[in-house]
């Protein structure tokens, strides 16, 4: 097993994946750092200005499945080059774009683009991985994360010397002198025998579940949008919670900050866990605790407890969406992982968008965000039962991959 996964080269190939990772993720965090200027340049409303990050995120879901069946077909590394040179087009035509309605369909592109550096990369990285899948799969999803904590920090200099067209103007550049370079690392094929011992150990756990792969993978996807409605209650309206409380929207970004900071480590131990439970009593594990950590913002809104309830709930979630990468890997072959995880990553973010409006809704017929936590709780519960259910019909012994 170990000549062919978990090798010196499988690790260095893990390194420029969170780097290419770190990189691409750009394209999420990019309009969330530029979005006053944004609107005070195009004279709108914050409604208005809010659009491109929607138009981001629908690009970021459809980008996850189709980019996903590209790398099956075509490889990883054709696919991250077409998508850093989508992204680079997008920011470049962004920054020259006339009014707001061109610049709200251009961040389109950049959200498909950018989506080869999740999901995909996630898919691919797995190949390289038996023993060591879920650490492997956890770190190159952490480089979403670290994106969000490092670029807005690092463009601040740039937006203030040079507006958000500077910012995209040189994001352009950036991304295609780093994705592109680095992606020419990853030509190299996994060995045939280290796919078919792979593939033996999945097929061995997908009879053990009695599911053939579309319904393991529709089920995946339910679960996705369950828990990512509950996810999404915080992340996206964190912010706008404190400034409702008096606490300003300062410090809903600080909550939002330890939330991801919170995430990485998250992913970092759900991985390991993972390798040792499985990826459904990983992600079953991280989904009940995200329960929880809703649960504990009905009863506390004063400020040191929703920022320990914040951090609990980044610890409690950042392993939940990169474990879904890994479910699929145990239970699908490689030919396959690709699209599948794509699928599954797709209706995560597809999750996050329904959950990001569904909850600013609620807030809107009630006056108040208790219902909207009440709501993700409900979905969440959702989730736990799809999972449940699964984790009873998969108690194959981790075993059976030697």
């Amino acid at each position: 097993m170990t000549a062919l996964h978990d090798t010196p080269y499988s690790w260095t190939r893990l390194a420029i994946t969170l780097l290419i990772s770190a990189t691409g993720n750009v394209g999420m965090w990019a309009i969330i750092t530029i979005m006053p200027q944004v609107e005070a340049d195009f004279g709108i409303d914050r409604a208005d200005a809010a659009l491109p990050y929607t138009m981001t995120m629908v690009g970021f879901a459809l980008g996850n499945l189709l980019i996903g069946r590209a790398v099956d077909r075509f490889g990883v590394t054709t696919a991250l080059i077409g998508a850093a040179v989508m992204i680079a087009a997008g920011f470049a035509l962004a920054a020259a774009a006339p009014g707001v309605g061109v610049f709200t369909l251009l961040h389109f592109i950049i959200g498909f683009g950018t989506a080869a550096s999740f999901g995909p990369l996630m898919a691919d990285i797995s190949h390289w991985f038996l023993k060591r899948r879920g650490v492997a799969v956890a770190v190159a999803a952490s480089g979403n994360y670290i994106s969000g904590a490092f670029w807005p920090w690092a463009l601040s200099g740039v937006l203030t010397d040079l507006g958000w067209r500077g910012v995209y103007s040189w994001l352009a550049v950036i991304v295609v002198a780093v994705v592109v370079p680095l992606a020419l690392f990853l030509r190299r094929k996994l060995p045939a025998e280290a796919t078919a011992l792979s593939d033996s150990a999945s097929a061995a756990r997908t009879q053990s579940a009695g599911l053939g792969y579309r319904p393991l993978a529709l089920l995946l996807g339910a679960a996705g949008i369950g828990c990512c409605v509950a996810m999404s209650m915080p992340q996206v309206h964190i912010v706008s919670y404190c400034t409702d409380l008096g606490y300003g929207p300062a410090v809903g970004a600080e909550m939002l900050s330890l939330m991801l900071l919170g995430g990485v480590a998250s992913r970092l131990v759900s991985g390991a866990i993972s390798d040792r439970l499985g990826g459904v009593a990983t992600v079953l594990i991280g989904s009940t605790l995200q329960c929880l950590a809703l649960v504990l913002y009905l009863p506390w809104d004063g400020l040191m407890p929703l920022y320990v309830v914040s951090l609990v709930f980044g610890l409690a979630q950042g392993g939940i969406v990169p474990g879904y990468a890994i479910i699929v890997r145990e239970y699908m072959p490689a030919r396959v992982a690709g699209t599948w995880v794509g699928f599954v990553m797709m209706s995560t973010v597809a999750g996050m968008a329904l959950g990001g409006w569904l909850s600013g809704w609620i807030f809107d017929v009630t006056g108040s965000y208790e219902a909207a936590f009440l709501n993700g709780i409900a979905f969440n519960l959702v989730n736990i039962a799809i999972l449940g259910t699964l984790l009873m019909r998969t108690r194959t012994p981790r075993t059976v991959a030697a």
